[in-house]
């Protein structure tokens, strides 16, 4: 019954990205938390929990959130920011056509800024928006999936390390996701990591990731 408990308990926690937060940045409170989660812990173990029990197990739970670990911590503490506003995306259907007037871009853009994400059947471009009309009129009304304007990307630039070291994207995604912030699109390209999200997010996503480069900082301090 103790692992059925500790089961149900795991399984409330990654339903609550306030509870992950909170047991990642260590401002929890074991106790508070067990008293919450209580009653649905009762309800799926046929009322066979009790506090204690129910604090132990969100006292192990709390390892599976702690992303701040060994080299993790170093490469995280290492990383350093940069936001970029007014951005753009347009998603197209992939066919010859539209690869191949997407080659003609590339060979002919002269904007700040321009990412091409491929997919199986959908070939997205992230681009400055002072760019975004000329990249969207190559394109037939047909052709495009969807298109968004008032966007940013927090591009995060870490040590060569990030590319052997498993887990430290996971830690930025991790970071913004927890404060309730969609994650329009995400690459990487080498050793930089670049989100995509709505403007009015942009100081949430910001703030998130500062406190998390702070956080690993102090730990190698």
């Amino acid at each position: 019954m103790v692992n059925s408990i500790s089961k149900t308990v795991q399984n409330l926690i990654d339903e609550d990205l306030s509870l992950q937060d909170a047991l990642q940045r260590d401002y929890a409170n074991y106790s508070a938390i067990a008293r919450m989660l209580l009653p649905k812990v009762k309800e799926a173990t046929n009322n066979d929990a009790n506090l204690e029990s129910v604090i132990t197990s969100v006292k192990r739970a709390k390892a599976n959130y702690t992303i701040l670990q060994g080299k993790i911590t170093r490469v995280v503490a290492g990383s350093g920011l940069n936001i970029r506003t007014d951005m753009a995306k347009v998603s197209v259907e992939k066919t010859k056509k539209s690869l191949e007037q997407i080659r003609k871009t590339l060979a002919t853009f002269s904007g700040e800024f321009l990412q091409v994400i491929e997919g199986n059947s959908v070939v997205t471009l992230i681009s400055d928006l002072s760019s975004f009309n000329k990249i969207s009129a190559i394109f037939g009304k047909n052709d495009v999936v969807d298109q968004k304007q008032n966007l940013a990307t927090v591009i995060i630039r870490s040590p060569d390390e990030i590319t052997s070291t498993p887990g430290c994207v996971q830690a930025f995604y991790n970071a913004v996701s927890r404060r309730h912030i969609n994650i329009e699109e995400t690459m990487s390209c080498y050793t930089e990591t670049i989100i995509v999200l709505a403007m009015e997010d942009v100081s949430k996503a910001f703030a998130a990731l500062t406190d998390l480069i702070t956080e690993a900082r102090r730990k190698t301090a």
